[in-house]
């Protein structure tokens, strides 16, 4: 279906080499987008790049670090020379610390804060232009539950993901007369290393993400597959300023 054909773009995805990026990775691929992986991990990438080329997909990777403007500016230029264009960003890469508020220091609020929410608004302000060059353009951000709820052990992450959708109205806004359209996805409790650390420090997690979640399971990265296909498809030009919950319930569940 041409709606959600994506032969001939190109995407950008920050943190791709694993968890939710690699799941919205595969799908993309799949429908068709050449695929640029932008990470620190070069060892971990080469691995998230042979099974993108197993789906048939073009795949590349592109060494970033979120937190230097810089670092940001030169994966988008790495992108646009290497497959020729920019038409789709995905802001995944993050990081959190898991500790009561108090105990924070500053630099672990800045780190978070630094990850989460300023490295995707550099990453988006890189993207722009490449974007209003191409005609237009997709950017999906990659939010959390805890841009809902809160948490005594992620403060600093609660924070970045709450500003992440704020930030994602505010430039879906900015950018709709340049044809850009700028939606957060928030994902639920998902199967990944991030999330298998707060497993292990937070006691009674499993059972309690379990009980609450309708679909009586943990997602999967490849939950992800077609919403990021959805959000960077001309099925949803019509969609901006979004946040939308893939959370298998766990957001309505009273």
């Amino acid at each position: 279906m041409e709606l959600f054909n994506l032969e001939g773009r190109v995407a950008l995805i920050t943190g791709g080499n694993g968890g939710i990026g690699l799941g919205m990775a595969r799908g993309l691929a799949q429908a068709g987008a050449s695929i640029v992986l932008a990470a620190r991990d070069r060892d971990k990438a080469a691995a998230a790049l042979a099974d993108l080329r197993k789906l048939g997909g073009k795949a590349s990777f592109v060494a970033l670090d979120v937190t230097d403007e810089a670092s940001c500016n030169a994966a988008v230029r790495h992108a646009v020379e290497t497959a020729g264009r920019l038409d789709i960003l995905v802001n995944n890469a993050g990081t959190t610390v898991r500790k009561q508020p108090e105990a924070l220091s500053a630099e672990e609020w800045h780190r978070v804060l630094d990850t989460n929410l300023t490295g995707a608004f550099f990453c988006a302000q890189a993207a722009h232009p490449e974007m209003v060059r191409a005609g237009g353009g997709k950017v999906i951000n990659i939010g959390s539950m805890m841009s809902i709820f809160g948490a005594a052990y992620a403060v600093p992450y609660a924070a970045s993901k709450g500003g992440i959708v704020q930030m994602t109205r505010g430039l879906a806004t900015a950018w709709a007369r340049d044809n850009i359209q700028v939606n957060a996805v928030l994902p639920g409790w998902i199967d990944t290393e991030l999330t298998r650390g707060a497993r292990a420090q937070v006691e009674g997690l499993h059972e309690r993400v379990l009980a609450r979640t309708p679909a009586k399971r943990w997602g999967m990265p490849d939950d992800f597959a077609g919403i990021a296909v959805f959000l960077a498809a001309a099925a949803s030009d019509f969609v901006t300023g979004a946040a939308i919950t893939v959370d298998g319930g766990y957001s309505v569940q009273a």
